[in-house]
């Protein structure tokens, strides 16, 4: 969470996020695992020291940022397979939303384990599925606290459930669902089109 006073700037830190994420995320891999360590590890660090004071929650919300953004972009290999678990993870929730389910744990451990094997074979489609849904939702909710909706504002300030985990919308927003999937899937096909490079792994081979 974070003092009301940077709800607007951390609005904006989402919806520039999410529009690099969204339709270059293939493309700037890197700095898309650096923006969202960074948004990742404020959280986390955020919500830990708690609201007593506006000036330890920033301060934790910085050094917690860098050190994500420096986890995730130190480890790139790993955040391509971190990104294929939460796929993995995704598609899980998805399969057993169908039958008005929810995956137990060993289901969601099986998913997530496919989605990181199978992303180090197939990189580029996993980074470009991975990042643009990733970024269409972050996008979504920068752009809603823009627009002055009040509970995406305070949501994007809070760290709430409903920032990180798309499949659990906020009460009276499940439209955002649809628009999610939809924006996903122009990101999906805009990296694929222009801005996802060449074919083959995020890591070309080096020629001799």
């Amino acid at each position: 969470m974070l003092p009301a006073a940077y709800q607007i700037p951390a609005t904006l830190v989402l919806l520039l996020s999410g529009v690099i994420a969204c339709f270059f995320g293939h493309r700037l891999f890197r700095v898309v695992l650096a923006l969202f360590g960074f948004i990742i590890g404020a959280l986390a660090a955020s919500s830990v020291v708690g609201s007593s004071s506006s000036t330890y929650m920033l301060a934790a919300a910085i050094v917690g940022g860098l050190i994500g953004a420096g986890v995730l972009t130190a480890a790139y290999f790993v955040g391509v397979a971190l990104l294929g678990a939460a796929l993995g993870a995704t598609v899980a929730n998805l399969v057993f939303a169908l039958f008005s389910r929810e995956p137990n744990i060993l289901m969601l451990v099986l998913f997530s384990t496919a989605g990181a094997v199978l992303s180090m074979y197939i990189q580029r489609y996993v980074v470009i599925v991975g990042t643009a849904f990733a970024g269409a939702w972050t996008l979504i909710v920068g752009g809603m606290g823009l627009a002055g909706d009040r509970l995406a504002r305070t949501a994007a300030a809070a760290g709430t459930v409903w920032v990180a985990y798309p499949l659990d919308p906020a009460p009276g927003r499940t439209w955002v669902l649809f628009a999610w999937v939809v924006l996903g899937l122009v990101g999906c096909a805009v990296q694929l089109g222009w801005t996802g490079g060449s074919r083959g792994r995020v890591v070309g081979r080096k020629r001799k």
